[in-house]
């Protein structure tokens, strides 16, 4: 009995052993594979945390640089926008005062209306309806018989001050408004008052 006691005890005293070793494999196992996933999970989160940052960076960035363009922009249409009501004020005004002035209107008229070459034939003119009075029997009379040619003379609420002329075949015009004076004037009016409001 001894012997099977033994033989027993062997047996099992084997079997817990191997079952130990087995446990303590498949534990060392599963520790291993923990520290894999865990090791896996950090360096996954690493690399989302860093995108993310990497992300911010570059959105900061951009609206940086978005935010200095607008103001740069912004900055630049003020700029323009105190020219132009400067450039106006100086050149705008005193264009439209003296376009609007019968005498000097039929002066420019006739200083342009001499340098219409005789090919151009008739010419027809448009002046603001309001020198209607004052300018329409100087165009069609005197001025006509000056230069030996029809002149065909309309009047326009659309122009307020100076005059459109071209041949009566309405082939082009030029126009001597006060609107396009201020427009030559101001071209070279801008880049002094740029300099003297803007260094």
């Amino acid at each position: 009995m001894d012997k099977l006691q033994e033989l027993t005890e062997r047996l099992y005293n084997e079997g817990l052993s191997k079952g130990r070793e087995e446990g303590d494999a498949i534990l060392a196992k599963a520790k291993a594979e923990a520290a894999e996933t865990i090791a896996a999970a950090k360096a996954e989160a690493e690399k989302i945390v860093a995108e993310a940052e990497k992300q911010a960076a570059d959105l900061k960035a951009k609206v940086e640089s978005d935010l200095k363009m607008a103001a740069a922009q912004c900055i630049s249409a003020v700029k323009a926008d105190v020219e132009k009501v400067v450039t106006a004020k100086i050149a705008g005004e005193p264009a439209k005062a003296a376009l609007s002035d019968g005498k000097f209107v039929k002066e420019i008229l006739k200083a342009v209306a001499e340098k219409f070459s005789d090919e151009a034939g008739d010419l027809a003119v448009v002046l603001p309806e309001s020198l209607q009075k004052e300018t329409e029997a100087y165009v069609k009379g005197e001025l006509a018989k000056e230069l030996g040619r029809g002149i065909d003379a309309s009047f326009s609420k659309e122009i307020e001050g100076g005059f459109r002329i071209g041949p009566k075949d309405g082939s082009y015009f030029i126009s001597f408004t006060d609107e396009t004076f201020a427009e030559l004037i101001g071209a070279y009016l801008r880049p002094t008052t740029k300099k003297l409001l803007f260094g």
